[in-house]
């Protein structure tokens, strides 16, 4: 194998397409094209963890935070950053962010909390828009059914929990090809009819470009009419933070000590009790501020995130307990959820989860 192998299983699972337009995501440091000899997967690169993968021979570290976010100018070892990047360089380590491409992954970073809570009846907090596009396309009449299903086998026609939806009208075409042209049905310089049917069918956006090849290899007129258009609709599948629910309510003091305990956190900072039981919880991990409102129009009991500053708990207005767990505390089971999920990819090589705590921040 090779380092691209597992990058191309990593994108399979949560498709670079759908991070933040802030983030900086995928291979930061080092070449694909490099035999892969063993993967670490940690929640942040340090100088420690690239050590670490040093001393278990993994040239391939997986962060979830990416180590470069801003531009470099320089890269003389005077930061943690260059340093880290010297270092990964300097021993032929490659390094691969994942960030918010996981966290919008119904799957990933907050699928990984709520199973943490044990909570049940989930979804998506905050569905993304414009992820979904739709494909209107004619092909002759006998030949649709062909056209269809290898549309569907490129992943078009998935909504929810249904496969192969597609909409088909069927019309008559018209075209007229030129001297140069050299048509599969009629003849050149001839207004040709043929019984065609119309279809559509949706796809998610990362899927575009296998799509289109589906339709050119598939298509058997020279010239394929098509259109891609971008669709309003959100996607329930895809988006950042999850509500779900307790088996059963909890008294606020009750729901906060399980809350620490099933997180392993050593505080939480939360706004004011109000007298009524936790059922319906809101989850976000990392830096989750902007979210208070969508969590309270979810109908959430409480909001589970990290990074709030002091007037953003006033943001709770009694409507519902924001609880602050730390950041690192938010996000600290994602490395064992890409550790699973690349175990059952790559059965030959070592999957590392990485030992170092990368937790900056300490408790007194």
């Amino acid at each position: 194998m090779i380092i691209q192998d597992v990058i191309n299983h990593l994108e399979d699972f949560a498709p670079l397409n759908y991070a933040e337009d802030f983030d900086n995501v995928g291979l930061l440091v080092g070449d694909a094209k490099q035999n892969l000899t063993g993967v670490l997967v940690t929640l942040d690169t340090l100088e420690s963890v690239v050590d670490e993968a040093i001393e278990n021979h993994c040239n391939l570290i997986v962060s979830f935070h990416p180590i470069v976010f801003k531009g470099l100018k320089k890269i003389t070892g005077k930061t943690y950053v260059e340093r880290v990047v010297l270092k990964a360089i300097k021993h032929n380590i490659a390094i691969y962010a994942i960030h918010t491409a996981l966290d919008n992954h119904i799957e990933g970073v907050n699928d990984i909390i709520c199973n943490q809570l044990q909570l049940k009846n989930k979804s998506i907090l905050i569905p993304q828009s414009n992820t979904i596009k739709k494909l209107t396309t004619y092909a002759p009449q006998a030949e649709a059914d062909t056209l269809r299903t290898a549309l569907f086998k490129a992943g078009a026609g998935q909504i929810g929990n249904y496969s192969h939806c597609s909409f088909n009208v069927d019309g008559t075409g018209t075209f007229n090809g030129n001297s140069t042209s050299n048509p599969t049905k009629g003849n050149k310089g001839e207004t040709h009819y043929e019984a065609e049917t119309k279809i559509t069918v949706t796809f998610a956006k990362h899927l575009q470009s296998k799509i289109l090849k589906a339709l050119f290899t598939t298509h058997s007129y020279e010239e394929v009419a098509y259109e891609i258009v971008t669709l309003e609709n959100h996607n329930q599948h895809i988006g950042i933070g999850m509500v779900g629910e307790l088996e059963a309510p909890m008294p606020e003091t009750e729901f906060l000590q399980y809350l620490k305990e099933k997180m392993n956190t050593a505080c939480i900072r939360h706004s004011a009790f109000l007298g009524k039981p936790i059922k319906k919880i809101a989850v976000l991990g990392g830096s989750g501020s902007f979210a208070i409102n969508n969590a309270k129009q979810a109908g959430a009991d409480a909001f589970i995130t990290a990074d709030l500053k002091y007037h953003d708990f006033f943001s709770a207005e009694n409507q519902i307990i924001l609880a602050d767990i730390g950041h690192f505390e938010s996000e600290q089971f994602t490395k064992n959820g890409l550790v699973a999920h690349l175990t059952k990819k790559i059965t030959n090589f070592a999957i590392v989860l990485s030992k170092t705590d990368t937790n900056p921040v300490k408790y007194f």
